[in-house]
This record gives C-alpha cells, sequence and structure tokens, in this order.
C-alpha cells in the first residue's frame, strides 16, 4: 500500500469507505464541494469509486486518488491542472511502508498500478467533462516483469498441501478443520481469486448439466462460475454437512457466507457465521504450508494458489486460451507470459533437443 504522509483520517476513511460521499468529502486539494452540483469533481468522483469495481479495487484506487491529491495539496496544485511533468515529479516520491513501519521506495509494479489507478480517475472525469486533460496519459510507467515475483507451488509440493489439510480434517472431524480443507480445496482446483472465494454465499453452489458448480463474482464485479470437482467437493460437503448439524438444519437450507467462521468455544458474544476475511485466508494457508513442510511455507500467499493452478495447467499442455478462460484474464499476455513459470520455459527450451541432436556426433557423449 502506498505511504500518503500524513494521513491518519484517510487511512481511517479508506478502512470504512462504505459511505462514499463521506469518503470523497474527506480528499483534499478537490475544493469546497456544492452539493448543488450533480457533476462537481466531489459528486463524480463518488461515481467513479461506485461504478463497476470490486470492494478491493475500490480500496486500492481510493487509495491510489489519495496519494495523488495529498502530494498536489502539500505542493499546491490544482490536479485538475496538473501537468505530465508534475506527474513525473509525484512518482519519484512515491514510497510503501514495510512491516517494520520503515518507508521505502515503491516497486515498478507498484508505481505502475497506483498511476492505473489515478488514471482512471481522470479517465471518468473527462468522459463527464470535469476536465479536459489526463496528465498520466503520457507519463512514462514502470514496465512489469514478465515473470511473476510470486511463487507458484510444484505438483508434489501441491499435492502435499491438499493431502495435509485433508487428513487433519478427518483426523479432527471438526468443523472448522473441514473448512479449511474445503477452502484450500478450492483455492487450487478452481484457481479463483480470493475474493471471488470469501464473498461466495452458500446460495452460490449450484447444479448445471450434471456439474456441481461455484457462481461468484469477477473482477470488475462480473458474475461467472467454475465448476467444483470432486476432490474439492468432498471437503466441502463434509463442511457444510457439519455445519448443517450443528445449527440444526438440513444442509440444503443452509444460508450464509460459504466459508464462514465457527462460534468461540468460551465467548458466545462471537457466534461465528461471518465470511472469512482475505487475511484470514492468508494466514490459514501460510500456517498449513509450514505445517505440512512446504520449503516455501514464508512466501505462501492466496495468489499462490491461484498461480499455481495456471502454472501447472500450462506445463501440462492445456492450451492458453483454456487457463486464460479458467482464470479470467482480459488479455491473453497475462495467462501466457505471467503464469507460464520459469520451470516450465526450462523444461521445454529447445536448447534440450539441441543437446540430443548434437550428442550423437560428439565425442564422449
Amino acid at each position: 500500500m502506498i505511504d500518503i504522509p500524513g494521513s491518519t483520517d484517510l487511512t481511517s476513511a479508506r478502512a470504512t469507505a462504505g459511505d462514499l460521499t463521506t469518503a470523497v468529502a474527506l480528499l483534499p486539494a478537490l475544493g469546497v464541494p456544492d452539493p448543488n452540483d450533480r457533476y462537481s469533481v466531489r459528486a463524480v468522483t463518488v461515481l467513479w469509486l461506485g461504478a463497476d469495481k470490486s470492494d478491493h479495487t475500490r480500496r486500492a484506487y481510493f487509495a491510489d486518488l489519495a496519494a495523488w491529491l495529498s502530494w498536489c495539496d502539500r505542493s499546491g496544485l490544482d490536479p485538475l491542472r496538473a501537468r505530465r511533468a508534475d506527474v513525473d515529479a509525484w512518482k519519484s516520491t512515491l514510497t510503501v511502508k514495510g512491516r517494520d513501519g520503515v518507508a521505502r521506495p515503491a516497486a515498478p509494479s507498484t508505481i505502475a498500478r497506483t498511476l492505473a489507478g489515478v488514471s482512471s480517475w481522470y479517465r471518468y472525469l473527462q468522459s463527464n467533462d470535469v476536465t479536459d486533460t489526463n496528465p498520466i496519459g503520457a507519463v512514462t510507467r514502470p514496465k512489469r516483469a514478465k515473470a511473476s515475483p510470486l511463487p507458484a507451488l510444484d505438483e508434489r509440493s501441491t499435492a502435499t498441501l491438499l493431502d495435509y489439510v485433508e487428513t487433519r480434517a478427518q483426523g479432527n472431524d471438526t468443523e472448522a478443520s473441514w473448512r479449511d480443507a474445503a477452502l484450500v480445496a478450492l483455492l487450487f482446483y478452481t484457481g479463483l481469486r480470493v475474493s471471488g472465494i470469501t464473498s461466495a454465499s452458500v446460495s452460490d453452489l449450484g447444479i448445471d448439466a450434471g456439474h456441481t458448480i461455484l457462481r461468484y463474482t469477477s473482477k470488475g464485479g462480473q458474475r461467472d462460475f467454475v465448476p467444483v470437482v470432486a476432490p474439492a467437493l468432498r471437503p466441502l460437503g463434509r463442511y457444510l454437512a457439519v455445519r448443517a448439524d450443528r445449527t440444526g438444519v438440513p444442509a440444503q437450507q443452509l444460508e450464509g457466507p460459504l466459508l464462514a467462521t465457527t462460534p468461540h468455544p468460551h465467548d458466545p458474544r462471537k457466534p461465528g457465521g461471518k465470511a472469512l476475511t482475505q487475511r484470514d485466508v492468508w494466514q490459514t494457508l501460510r500456517r498449513f504450508a509450514k505445517a505440512a513442510g512446504l520449503a516455501s511455507a514464508d512466501s505462501i500467499s492466496p495468489h499462490t494458489a491461484r498461480r499455481t493452478t495456471g502454472t501447472l495447467l500450462l506445463a501440462h499442455n492445456v492450451p492458453v486460451q483454456k487457463v486464460q478462460d479458467l482464470l479470467g484474464h482480459a488479455d491473453i499476455r497475462t495467462t501466457r507470459d505471467r503464469y507460464d513459470a520459469h520451470r516450465h520455459k526450462l523444461d521445454s527450451s529447445p536448447t534440450h533437443t539441441l543437446a540430443q541432436i548434437l550428442a550423437e556426433h560428439r565425442e564422449g557423449s
């Protein structure tokens, strides 16, 4: 997350930005809001944040815009009169805070994402005749590396993790254990973004053409579905059965989040039933990766599962178009360039063929 100097109020607003009007009212450098002007910059900004965006995207865009407007405010710059030179000056100041609280220069990928977010705001203003220019349009953005810095698990590690969580669930036979096994299985067998799983409800499960499917909300707010294959349906079905038994209703009548928190054993004020958060998923995945003895446990994240899904499929010659469709990538280059892991490129490199060809004619081969 981009660090915004002196941004206590903005940070608080970003965390509770359900009321977009209140959050946008805290943004600096946009002038005094005019309640009678439906096309004022603040009013249009509220509409921009609310239009066709997931909660995750909305929070990220708000943070990007807050960083830019805070810099404009400190510089005495009207953001509607900004030029490319101003953006170039700002992007060189972007920092992020590490876990130790120390601010460091933002990575090229973070700078590119932040510029994209603010550029989206300017384009929306332009389309509503609030401004004539987009000062970010001509700014050179850092190039993203083709290979993702995030890890992907190999086949053996993936199978080890899946076996561990399901064996653990079989041994404990508790609601929480089966939920965790279902979570890990859904992550790796569907390739869904974590938000697609945490936002799903029990009613999103269905049957289509004889297949169990999970309807979910994809990036950008579009609804889609994915088959739930048998290895994922097995722990999920057991989890829902145990949960239904605890609540005293048939499994077919369960309501609420697909994967939910369980009641606290000693605190009646925490009855459970809330959707898992992305932080919950992150912590669960890392804890089980460590318990399963995975070498990459310290760097694993929910996106590791998604990247593993795409990488393993491509490594086993599944057409890139099918993988693109499963992962919901708008651009096939994202699938081809960022999910085709180095080890697959190494294993399938034509240099191996060349070595075999020349080995027949070289001495000692």
